[in-house]
């Protein structure tokens, strides 16, 4: 086997498996910043493009002639015959043995194993991490809080629901919340309560995802206060944010940094969301200001 030709398959398999670990044993900043899946995608397409390569440069293998080339033979004289009578014995032609067509799809087989492997690793132990790993008593507890934060904002008794079976909000609906304009219940992911959870209970923050949380469940409780426009909503919210997240823990610059951060993402946002960028009267002194005695816009 050609050792420089292994060598991509093997660096590759090491690097992932030593990175997995450390996702999975490391910091929760890591876990939180990284998206596990995102890695297995690359991991998959570095697979497949040293398949493909192999694959193009298939066929037998050129084995190198040792003995002495035609430049050689011009320049020196060198005969082949006078070589073989000397050294008593011809060596083979065939000095090494030619690596058989199917070796890159072992190889391929091999890294799909290794990344079935790790996707199984972290679904177990994914189990035992995030909101779901949060015993079922303080589970309980943080929604309560988070229930007892959002009624503040909507001025009525309201519930907060964290999906764990992922019905209602997620990846696939593409939103971390939602809730019915004027309703008693809003459904957030388990990513939010878990950064509300952390920051709340743990007194931990995790950047623009504590950012994040906070925003949306601001968010939910001013529909549930009756505002159906999602940029007046998300201006409310901002605004809302900062209070909400002192009484979570933070102090006013550090949650007044994070909303004016999820203003910053607002405007970075794509097509699909435009009816939630913030308009023109979403600043300081303009009509959508719920505070203009206050100078803690984000």
């Amino acid at each position: 086997m050609d050792a420089t030709r292994g060598s991509p398959w093997l660096w590759l398999r090491m690097a992932l498996v030593a990175f997995v670990l450390a996702w999975i044993l490391g910091p929760r900043a890591l876990r939180d910043s990284v998206p596990i899946l995102l890695v297995f995608l690359l991991a998959l397409g570095l697979e497949i493009q040293f398949l493909v390569s192999a694959l193009r440069g298939g066929g037998s293998s050129r084995t190198p002639d040792r003995g002495p080339q035609p430049v050689d033979r011009e320049w020196y004289g060198f005969d082949d015959h006078e070589d073989d009578d000397e050294g008593g014995e011809t060596e083979p032609a065939d000095w090494s043995p030619t690596p058989p067509r199917g070796h890159p799809l072992r190889n391929f087989g091999i890294g799909i194993a290794v990344i079935a492997c790790l996707v199984v690793a972290v679904m177990l132990v994914g189990r035992d991490t995030g909101w779901a790993a949060i015993p079922g008593e303080r589970r309980a507890e943080a929604v309560a809080r988070f229930s007892d934060e959002a009624s503040r904002i909507a001025g009525k008794p309201v519930a907060i629901r964290c999906d764990e079976a992922r019905d209602y909000v997620g990846a696939v609906q593409h939103a971390d919340g939602v809730a019915a304009v004027g309703g008693d219940l809003a459904i957030v992911t388990p990513e939010v309560c878990n950064d509300l959870y952390h920051l709340a209970f743990e007194h931990e923050t995790n950047g623009v995802r504590t950012g994040r949380a906070i925003a949306v469940l601001a968010h939910e409780s001013w529909h549930m206060r009756g505002e159906a426009d999602e940029s007046t909503a998300e201006c409310y919210a901002l605004q809302s944010g900062i209070t909400f997240g002192e009484r979570l823990g933070l102090t006013q610059g550090r949650a007044l940094q994070l909303m004016r951060q999820q203003r910053i993402e607002n405007a970075l946002r794509g097509a699909d969301t435009l009816e939630y960028r913030l308009t023109a009267e979403c600043r300081d002194g303009g009509q959508l200001d719920l505070d203009r005695a206050s100078s803690t816009f984000p």
